[in-house]
């Protein structure tokens, strides 16, 4: 196969931060995607269906003339969320899902939940409307093990939740290990997970091997080689169960190469590139438009997207950075060479 159609995509998993920045990087997404679920670990939170509303304001400016794109947007949890306002922001297609960071766990995410005991009544209300909880699944204790976060988080947080309130719609964002994939497979329909392109590309081994890369470091971070594999295996399979979440998280180039070294890779300039070079390798063009392109409407229940866009064979070499709104942003797969690219 040398040319592939399918319908257009959706990101169902991604941050695009605000101001100079926000500008800088929403054309990458707006090329390639009709939609996209927009995080809210912005400083301050956005935490109210008004602060929504009017981040989502900012980000449709931002969207190049003659594309069309959708932003959808989320309300960040803390312990003292209100449920009605965020019903009816929901209620008002203001909100698509509300997003549960455990405090700590990544940037900008001090003021998440800091036990779901506390969230217990927000839960429920949006588990009776039908709105979506997408979660970061990792626990923040000092004692566990960091490579350990993700699987300790479905043993003492995921698996008692969902077994709690089974009808509330839960999206396991940016899975990292073959324990979440084992609990995606053994829940029910209203379980499903994104999973990024760099978690199929990358382990370990790539952050740490021949010297400290920052760019390769993100959170959830990459976890042992097999893994990975159970990672491709997952969004390969064709299971409505996973779908298209790129996480792509811009830092500039001086944030990531410090001691500070942010975490978050920004990947959106060839997500789709980088996604359909996996399923090249792993034999399965033929799944990619369910994995990018139908799963996530259906677990969502929005309508597939009526557009499509065609990728062909042929060299594209990904820039060393890009700009990032005033300052450069280096991007995911930065001096190499994919082999797909986006021609309509």
């Amino acid at each position: 196969m040398t040319r592939l159609t399918i319908r257009r995509p959706d990101d169902w998993h991604l941050h695009f931060r605000d101001g100079e920045t926000m500008r800088a990087v929403v054309p990458h997404t707006a090329r390639q995607f009709a939609r996209a679920i927009v995080m809210p670990n912005l400083s301050p939170p956005v935490t109210t269906t008004a602060m929504a509303g009017a981040y989502r304001d900012r980000i449709r400016a931002a969207v190049p003339e003659g594309l069309e794109f959708t932003p959808l947007m989320t309300a960040y949890l803390t312990d003292h969320s209100d449920a009605d306002d965020l019903a009816v922001g929901h209620a008002d297609g203001v909100l698509t899902a509300a997003k549960l960071y455990p405090a700590g766990a990544t940037t900008n995410s001090a003021s998440g939940v800091t036990d779901v005991a506390n969230i217990m009544g927000v839960l429920e209300r949006m588990a009776a409307i039908g709105m979506p909880l997408c979660v970061h699944g990792e626990v923040v204790d000092a004692e566990i093990d960091i490579f350990d976060r993700e699987a300790v988080f479905i043993d003492r947080v995921l698996a008692p939740l969902v077994a709690r309130l089974p009808e509330l719609k839960v999206i396991f964002e940016h899975i990292t290990t073959s324990d979440a994939v084992a609990f995606v497979e053994g829940s029910g329909p209203n379980v499903a997970a994104t999973i990024t392109p760099q978690h199929l590309h990358i382990n370990r081994n790539a952050i740490l091997v021949g010297g400290i890369r920052p760019h390769m470091y993100c959170l959830p971070v990459a976890k042992r080689e097999e893994h990975r594999l159970a990672l491709r295996k997952a969004a390969t399979s064709g299971s409505d169960s996973y779908f298209l979440g790129t996480d792509s998280a811009p830092h500039h180039r001086g944030a990531k190469e410090s001691d500070c070294g942010c975490a978050g890779i920004f990947n959106a300039p060839f997500a789709l590139e980088s996604y359909l070079q996996v399923f090249d390798e792993e034999n399965a063009l033929d799944r990619f438009e369910t994995f990018a392109s139908l799963a996530g409407p259906r677990f969502y229940g929005f309508p597939v997207n009526a557009e499509s866009v065609t990728l062909e064979r042929g060299e594209v070499l990904v820039p060393g950075e890009v700009d990032g709104g005033g300052e450069p942003v280096v991007p995911f797969h930065a001096g190499e060479t994919l082999g797909w690219r986006m021609v309509g």
